[in-house]
C-alpha cells in the first residue's frame, strides 16, 4: 500500500456534483442541477459539445439516443453507424427532445432504480446553465462553482468546430475568467488543455482527467501522464488532475484491504489537486464492501481533493457536511 496523502494543501475536499445529482434526476437537466445546489455540493459539473448551429450544450454524450427520444421524434436523421450525433442537430431541434435517465442498447436502463419516469426535461445551452447557477446563488446566498468539460474538442475540430474559445467565451461572460473564480475547466485531451493555457491564454483553474488508453478518449498517453515525470509535465499547464477511483484505490477480493496506488501523493508531490470520478453508490468498485470503505479509501487513505459524485448527498455526508434539504 502507497504511503497516504495526508497533508491537505488545496484546503478541506470538495463535493462535485456529477452531471448534477444524477443519481437522482435525469443526468444534465435542470432539475438535477437545482436539486445538487440544495443539497450542498461545493461545485456543478457541465459536459458541453456544440450544436450544428455551433451553440454549446451541457450534454455528455456526442450521441443523443442513450438519454432522449431522438431516435422516436427523428427517425431518419441517425448516421449510418446507427447512432443520433448532437452535431447534426440546431439548438431549436435539441429542445424538442425530452431527456430521460441513460439506456442501454435495446432500452434497459443502465441503473435500474434511478428516477425511472419520463417528463418533459429539455437539453439547455450552457448558457442557460449558468444562469441558473448564477440565480440559486444570489437566492441562497452560497457560491456553488462550476466545473466544466470540453468534450472531444479534436473530434469536434475534425467536424469543423473548435468547442474550446466557444466554452471560454460563455464562461467569461459570466464572470469565469481567472484561477480566483468559483470554477474549474476540464479537458481529457492533453494538447487541448495545453493549447487552453497557452494559445488561449486562459487564467482558469484546468484539469487533465485521466483515463485509460484503451479508452481512446483522446490522442494522450494517460499512462504516460500518472508516472511523477508526466504529472511535472501536467503541471506546467494545469492545476489538477481527474483520474479515475480506479487508478487510485482497487480491492484485489472480496474482505481485502483496499491497495492505493502512489498517484495521489504524487500528483500533490508535483503540486496537482486530485479529485477522483465517479463516486456511485449503484456501481461502487469491484469488491468494495459498501459506499463508505470507498469513500474512506478515496479521502482518508489516498487524501484526494474532490470527488465526483452521482450522489453528492452522500458524499457530504461522509465528510460530516450533509444538509438536508428543507
Amino acid at each position: 500500500m502507497a504511503p497516504a496523502s495526508t497533508s491537505r494543501p488545496f484546503g478541506p475536499p470538495i463535493v462535485i456534483a456529477h452531471r448534477g445529482a444524477c443519481g437522482y434526476l435525469p443526468e444534465h437537466s435542470f432539475p438535477a442541477k437545482a436539486y445538487a445546489h440544495a443539497l450542498g455540493a461545493d461545485f456543478l459539473e457541465q459536459d458541453v459539445v456544440l450544436t450544428r448551429d455551433d451553440v454549446p450544450i451541457v450534454f455528455h454524450d456526442l450521441i443523443l439516443e442513450e438519454v432522449t427520444d431522438v431516435a422516436t421524434l427523428f427517425a431518419s436523421r441517425g448516421r449510418a453507424d446507427g447512432h443520433w450525433y448532437a452535431i447534426d442537430f440546431s439548438y431549436a431541434e435539441l429542445q424538442t427532445l425530452a431527456l430521460h435517465d441513460r439506456i442501454e442498447t435495446g432500452g434497459a436502463a443502465t441503473w435500474p432504480h434511478r428516477f425511472g419516469e419520463r417528463l418533459p426535461l429539455r437539453i439547455h445551452s450552457l448558457a442557460e446553465e449558468l444562469t441558473l447557477v448564477r440565480g440559486l446563488n444570489r437566492a441562497t446566498g452560497k457560491s456553488v462553482g462550476v466545473y466544466t468539460e470540453v468534450k472531444s474538442p479534436a473530434w469536434h475540430r475534425a467536424a469543423g468546430k473548435d468547442l474550446a474559445p466557444r466554452v471560454l467565451s460563455v464562461l467569461a461572460d459570466f464572470g469565469y475568467r481567472t484561477a480566483a473564480d468559483a470554477c474549474w475547466l476540464q479537458c481529457f485531451d492533453a494538447a487541448e488543455l495545453a493549447r487552453i493555457r497557452f494559445e488561449l491564454g486562459s487564467q482558469l483553474r484546468l484539469v487533465q482527467l485521466i483515463g485509460e488508453n484503451a479508452w481512446a478518449e483522446a490522442a494522450t498517453d494517460y499512462d504516460a501522464l500518472r508516472t511523477p515525470a508526466g504529472l511535472a509535465g501536467v503541471a506546467r499547464y494545469a492545476q489538477g488532475i481527474g483520474p479515475w477511483i480506479a487508478q487510485i484505490a482497487t480491492w484485489p477480493s472480496a474482505g481485502a484491504a483496499p491497495l492505493i496506488s502512489s498517484l495521489v501523493a504524487d500528483a500533490h508531490a508535483a503540486g496537482l489537486a486530485v479529485h477522483a470520478y465517479t463516486f456511485r453508490i449503484d456501481q461502487l468498485p469491484a469488491h468494495a464492501p459498501d459506499a463508505d470503505a470507498a469513500q474512506r479509501a478515496l479521502f482518508e487513505l489516498a487524501g484526494v481533493d474532490g470527488l465526483f459524485s452521482d450522489f453528492p448527498d452522500v458524499s457530504l455526508a461522509f465528510l460530516g457536511r450533509r444538509k438536508d434539504c428543507p
